[in-house]
């Protein structure tokens, strides 16, 4: 599983110009779910990233998880991460997973960040979806499950 993930004051996702789902403070979490992926790789990054100290602390210090700061997780699936670029000029998404084995990761994912006590919105699967955000700091990281070694 490939993830981008930016710390937010505030973001929201809208699917035909309606909100789906919104957060203040938090984390927005793009998420690729590749054809070898399990559910080991979505438990491994949903720990990682609830428990990540990306928030600033009293002395400006990344030393503050989401549940230290009261954040919130918006997730939105976006299988384009799991595209390449590296032939041609036409992106391929051959190392993504199929839509059905992708969704049912995608809430899995999902499912593992609520279990933590972390709130969760979310956006459709497979929908258009229209995503603002405010990055914090700005505030990004790219984080990939470990595919070759023992989660």
């Amino acid at each position: 599983m490939k993830a981008v993930i930016q710390r937010v004051s505030e973001a929201r996702v809208s699917v035909d110009g309606k909100s789906v789902g919104e957060i203040g403070k938090g984390t927005v979490v793009l998420l690729a779910v590749e054809q070898r992926d399990g559910e080991k790789d979505a438990e491994w990054l949903a720990r990682k990233i609830v428990e990540l100290r990306m928030f600033s602390d009293h002395d400006d210090k990344m030393n503050l998880s989401l549940e230290d700061v009261g954040g919130s997780i918006l997730a939105i699936s976006q299988f384009t991460l799991a595209g390449s670029c590296t032939k041609g000029r036409r992106p391929s998404f051959a190392d993504a997973a199929p839509p059905e084995e992708g969704k049912r990761l995608y809430e899995y994912f999902v499912a593992k960040v609520a279990e933590s006590g972390i709130p969760v919105a979310t956006g459709i699967f497979q929908a258009d979806m229209k995503v603002a955000l405010v990055n914090d700091g700005p505030v990004t990281f790219i984080l990939e499950s470990p595919k070759s070694r023992e989660m």
